[in-house]
């Protein structure tokens, strides 16, 4: 209760704090073409599925044009997307999830059905708390995009090279949750996107 109490108060304060960037991003979007929000399934708490709010960073139709794993250099990225991808913005929205109980701010972040179904009995165990908007994985590969960037299929380097970790990562949350756990990966998560990834770009440049 104490957890869900956190996440709802805390999703009613950040879309109030973030109300007028969602709105600004909203009508760039709007301008660039297409729908705003991108609604792909993702499986949440005990295995339900649920509809995710992203701003959509690609172009209409794009899971028909290719997989769910997305380097930087994918074609299908809008020019706004690649902004929104970049800081992560695309994902404020899912605050609306956590608003509605789909997801919590923190927990390991959930999957599309058929990885699911690929995972082991231990890997289920991800299942047993809501999917989050970041964890140590989001961290971890705060540059999955860059990881992914240049190999053929992406989906399969995706797998090769991050979803191992990611799943290791994501049990040990699981396995040691609290809300001082909780706490401490915002805190994490916010200084990744201000301070490692403003370096991380700025050593990419040079």
């Amino acid at each position: 209760m104490l957890k869900r109490s956190f996440d709802f108060l805390g999703a009613a304060f950040g879309l109030f704090l973030f109300s007028p960037i969602l709105v600004g991003i909203a009508l760039l979007i709007k301008i660039d073409g297409g729908p705003v929000f991108y609604r792909g399934v993702r499986v949440g708490l005990h295995g339900r599925p649920f509809r995710i709010f992203k701003f959509r960073t690609m172009v209409a139709n794009a899971d028909k044009l290719g997989g769910s794993s997305t380097a930087d250099d994918d074609p299908r990225i809008t020019r706004v997307g690649k902004f929104l991808r970049k800081y992560k913005l695309d994902e404020l929205p899912q605050l609306i999830n956590v608003l509605k109980g789909d997801m919590s701010i923190v927990g390991p972040r959930p999957e599309v059905p058929s990885e699911v179904e690929r995972y082991s009995y231990e890997h289920r165990r991800l299942l047993s708390v809501r999917p989050g908007l970041t964890d140590y994985a989001s961290i971890r590969f705060h540059n999955e995009g860059e990881i992914l960037k240049g190999h053929p299929d992406p989906h399969k380097a995706y797998r090769e090279l991050i979803q191992p970790e990611k799943i290791r990562l994501g049990l040990a949350y699981v396995h040691a949750q609290s809300l001082w756990t909780d706490l401490k990966v915002i805190g994490l998560t916010i200084q990744t996107l201000l301070v490692t990834r403003s370096h991380y770009d700025r050593d990419r440049e040079s």
